[in-house]
């Protein structure tokens, strides 16, 4: 009837993918397959019962520490639900949330959902008709709930900008939060997860006329390369787009509550 010890609960594009990986690495500790089960969030997954969630942690050892990281749990206001499903079934389990700079992580979500077809237009157009890309960047607003829950005690707040220059220094401030100071060491050869530096959008079919291995060979065989590469060039979002300096100010203002959050935060 195993159920997890900790959970990383986000934010979106903050490296929670990298923290779970190198947590996944260590001695002692299990983090579930997949990473991101959203059950607590998403309510068709919710609905599949906890005899499905606590099946996650079965190969688990006896002694290993157990976790999960979702994003979708501090994802307010789309999933509501999530931190009252959570405390109702794991009261003391310890949590972990990432920030970075919350300008840096909104433009990050973007372009993450203009690759996946989400988002059409440009940034400051999406920052008017996609309310959560300001949403998720006000830490404030998603750590609320957890905190009235949780309480403060029970929250590691973490930053990727930290996670970045001291890696190390952000692993043993995981390990002294769940129990086992100084036990986690960072693999150096295993890299940042989850990030991609093609951002190539994406469309239906995708997946079967791109990423299936018969159908790349296909377009070696039968496409010169000068036409792959300009198909590769209209599908890419070739720079980094950046708020106008109305938009910027915006956004800046929008998420300041957050912005003192991740200040704080700071090793």
């Amino acid at each position: 009837m195993a159920l997890p010890d900790f959970v990383i609960i986000g934010a979106m594009k903050c490296g929670t993918s990298t923290l779970a990986a190198q947590l996944g690495a260590q001695d002692g500790v299990f983090m579930t397959t997949p990473k991101e089960p959203n059950f607590f969030s998403d309510d068709g997954v919710f609905a599949q019962g906890m005899d499905w969630y606590r099946a996650l942690f079965d190969p688990a050892g006896p002694d290993d520490l157990k976790g999960e990281a979702s994003t979708h749990y501090a994802k307010a206001p789309t999933h509501p639900d999530a931190p009252a499903r959570m405390h109702a079934a794991v009261p003391g389990a310890k949590l972990i949330y990432l920030m970075r700079d919350p300008a840096e992580r909104a433009i990050s979500h973007y372009i993450h959902e203009w690759t996946q077809g989400v988002i059409d237009g440009d940034l400051d157009a999406a920052l008017d008709s996609h309310p959560e890309l300001v949403a998720y960047s006000r830490y404030d607003l998603q750590l609320e709930p957890w905190r009235a829950l949780y309480g403060d005690d029970a929250i590691l707040t973490l930053r990727l900008e930290d996670m970045k220059t001291d890696p190390q220094g952000v692993l043993d401030r995981v390990a002294a939060h769940l129990g086992r100071p100084g036990a986690f060491r960072w693999q150096t050869d295993m890299g940042a997860q989850n990030v991609s530096a093609e951002r190539i959008r994406k469309f239906p079919l995708y997946a079967l006329l791109i990423e299936h291995p018969a159908a790349a060979a296909l377009r070696r065989t039968l496409a010169p390369r000068w036409l792959r590469d300009a198909i590769k060039r209209h599908l890419q979002m070739r720079e980094r787009p950046e708020p106008t300096a109305a938009s910027r100010a915006r956004l800046l203002a929008a998420v300041e509550d957050g912005a003192v959050i991740w200040r704080a935060a700071a090793i």
